[in-house]
């Protein structure tokens, strides 16, 4: 049994050096390979620029659909059936034409006699806020 133990531990010593060889091959393959791999994505990022180019968004048919302004909100939009987007479209038109945001916070909106009646009564409210208190005044 002594002597298979030599003899396997010969053949050991023979593929190390094997290894060893094909590592110094090896390495100098991958420099080749990167130099190829850097020219091969150019034409795959085109490609997905393209694709996203192609699909088209499609308005959802809800907020597409004329909704009834209230009395108090006709006021400011009109009295005619408005879809949703149209209706906050106007309510910004009449803010910036009367100055109704604040001058240091941008984002709140002061209400004039109009829109108190629309913000249920509070003399300042959010911007975020504006689709919140139109929907209790649209049917």
């Amino acid at each position: 049994m002594a002597k298979k133990k030599k003899a396997a531990k010969r053949p050991a010593a023979k593929k190390s050096a094997k290894k060893a060889a094909k590592k110094t091959v090896k390495k100098s393959a991958p420099k080749k390979a990167a130099k190829k791999v850097a020219k091969k994505p150019a034409p795959k990022k085109a490609a997905k620029k393209v694709a996203k180019k192609k699909s088209a968004r499609k308005p959802n048919a809800a907020f597409m659909r004329p909704l009834s302004p209230s009395s108090a909100l006709a006021a400011v939009v009109g009295s005619n059936p408005l879809p949703r987007t149209e209706v906050v479209k106007k309510l910004w038109v009449y803010i910036k034409a009367n100055n109704l945001q604040d001058k240091v916070n941008r984002r709140m909106i002061n209400a004039d006699d109009k829109l108190r009646t629309i913000f249920g009564g509070k003399s300042q409210v959010s911007m975020f806020d504006l689709a919140k208190l139109l929907s209790n005044h649209l049917s």
